[in-house]
């Protein structure tokens, strides 16, 4: 997990070896200062020599100097490596979730994703600023201390193999304890922020109903849940601090009483027991760091966890290695198609589809929510894999296709229309970047959205804000079908895209695609009869099963369903 983290680091890696390398200079000055210091005492104050006190003065001056500016360049080196590291870590997430399919995407849930995109990196760059600095400065002070305190006074020292592992033992006691609760804690930040955009999202909805105070008592029973678990864990991690303290004063007290003692019968004298002091300090300095790298550590493992979980998870679908890289036409067939979205489903969602569509045919799908109609044709771009069968686009398996090469000869527009911010151009030419002003007209005429764009001051170059706000629903799917559009399809496939429109506007779109795209084959998902009885073939699809299909005229005669649909929505027309 750590090694496939640390590859983030990459081209900031000098920086990320820069800040040790002066952090082990500074403690090295450091623990220099202290024999200059005994020396200081000893030649120059004690007798009054004032070369000596000029001499080694200037030295410990020197030494002082030495300490603030590898201080200052291993924490300046620390600060951009662990910017870099969060800068590459973040890249890695996001494109690593550009590759996911829509099983990974149900599997972490979006809110999870943004959490581990923000809170969680933002952890693991204090940790990984910190561990780069204080991971090699603890040790090194440590070690140090210890081997400069040993060579004074072995049986002063003998104090100190006693304490540290005692605080050792405590502090993995502590940890035990916590890391269970920090695991917890960013679970319930999933949950926080699922409810913050379900919030912000619907905040029309919300409004329109009045549930203000509903969605702040939601928000607060979630955010209160953070606050427990923290101040649980800060309660635990309080007994840090005394336990060390403990150890240390311990220490102080048994090195002052010993060392009086030795004092007096001359076995150590006076500058020499004052650097043992000064060691003392710095091996507590060096434990506070370390309880704070353990501390550190602790929050960032279960971050460090879930980082690692979303790169390191593969997409469910994938390009095999010798991939068909061009679709021949927009043909597409169903071979004892099964599906079922997972392995624990107790039904299939679709079963025993078969089913023929000739390449430039209009294909009209009705059934009642929920019978699986989107599911059918999320098959054919491969969103997701059939689980028994074989569909086929342009005669050839899509499993031997290349992803991209697939999906770029199908457009689909889904039933949530998706406008991102940017003008209008912007959003259009996600179908094609390369697409000229004329065919982005073109386009946009074919989906009847040309006049209205017109209409608006700054043409096409008009901003539409986050998820097409500024908009309405009918504008927005017409948008949404011209950019499909732009792709020049093989294939295009229409998710219920046409139910914010009129039944005029409905009718001149389906009007011009017959005649502007012939070749393209046209699958349309509608709630209207009247959306797709001019439809070269018709399936109605009910509990994930083809119970009829036909033209109108044929399913007016053979199938109940379609005829009762289409008899009460005339019926309603009329009233």
């Amino acid at each position: 997990m750590i090694k496939r983290l640390a590859r983030c680091v990459r081209e900031y890696k000098w920086a990320a070896l820069g800040s040790p390398i002066c952090m082990i200079g500074e403690v090295t000055m450091e623990i220099f200062i202290p024999l200059v210091l005994a020396e200081l005492l000893r030649q120059g104050i004690e007798p009054g020599y004032m070369p000596a006190v000029w001499k080694f003065g200037g030295l410990l001056a020197l030494c002082a100097l030495c300490s603030l500016l590898f201080g200052v360049a291993s924490a300046f080196f620390a600060a951009y490596a662990s910017t870099g590291f969060a800068r590459n870590l973040r890249h890695d997430m996001f494109a690593k979730v550009q590759t996911y399919d829509f099983s990974n995407i149900d599997k972490f849930s979006t809110s999870s994703i943004v959490t581990r995109l923000t809170s969680d990196v933002a952890t693991l760059q204090m940790t990984f600023q910190m561990s780069i600095r204080m991971i090699f400065r603890t040790p090194v002070m440590l070690v140090m201390a210890l081997i400069m305190a040993f060579r004074i006074s072995p049986r002063l020292s003998v104090i100190y193999c006693i304490t540290l592992p005692l605080l050792a033992f405590g502090l993995f006691l502590l940890i035990r304890l916590v890391h269970p609760i920090f695991e917890r804690v960013f679970k319930t930040y999933d949950k926080l922020n699922n409810v913050v955009q379900e919030n912000v999202r619907g905040i029309r909805v919300v409004k329109s109903f009045v549930r203000e105070q509903k969605e702040t008592e939601k928000f607060d029973e979630t955010s209160n849940a953070i606050y427990k678990d923290f101040t649980k864990a800060e309660r635990i991690m309080a007994f840090n601090n005394p336990l060390m303290q403990f150890a240390v004063y311990t220490s102080i007290i048994v090195i002052s009483y010993l060392g009086a003692k030795l004092v007096v019968g001359g076995q150590i004298d006076t500058p020499a027991l004052t650097a043992m002091f000064t060691y003392t300090s710095q091996i507590l300095m060096g434990l506070m760091m370390m309880s704070m790298v353990f501390v550190m550590f602790t929050m960032s493992r279960a971050p460090m966890q879930r980082a690692y979980e979303l790169l390191t998870e593969e997409p469910a679908l994938q390009s095999p290695e010798n991939p068909v890289m061009e679709v021949a036409d927009g043909s597409v067939d169903f071979e004892n198609v099964s599906f079922r979205y997972s392995k624990t489903a107790d039904r299939n969602a679709l079963d025993g589809i078969n089913l023929h569509i000739d390449a430039g045919m209009t294909v009209g799908i009705l059934g009642v929510t929920g019978s699986s109609k989107s599911t059918l044709v999320q098959l054919i771009p491969r969103l997701y894999d059939a689980t028994e069968g074989t569909v086929k686009v342009g005669g050839v398996d899509v499993r031997n296709y290349d992803i991209h090469a697939l999906r770029d000869a199908v457009s689909m527009v889904l039933q949530k229309n998706v406008l991102f911010s940017g003008t209008i151009k912007d959003n259009l030419r996600w179908g094609n970047p390369d697409a000229t002003d004329e065919e982005m007209i073109k386009a946009c005429r074919l989906a009847c959205a040309h006049d209205f764009i017109s209409g608006f001051p700054d043409g096409y170059d008009t901003h539409i804000e986050q998820g097409g706000t500024n908009v309405s629903g009918g504008q927005k799917q017409r948008l949404c079908i011209a950019r499909a559009l732009l792709k020049k399809p093989k294939i295009l496939i229409l998710d219920d895209s046409t139910s914010a429109v009129d039944t005029h506007t409905d009718a001149m779109i389906r009007k011009a695609f017959a005649q502007e795209i012939p070749g393209t084959t046209k699958l349309i998902i509608a709630q209207r009869v009247a959306s797709v009885q001019e439809a070269d073939l018709i399936l109605v699809i009910d509990g994930g099963r083809i119970a009829a299909q036909g033209t109108h005229d044929q399913l007016l005669q053979t199938s109940e369903i379609y005829r009762e649909v289409f008899e009460s929505q005339v019926k309603g027309g009329e009233e």
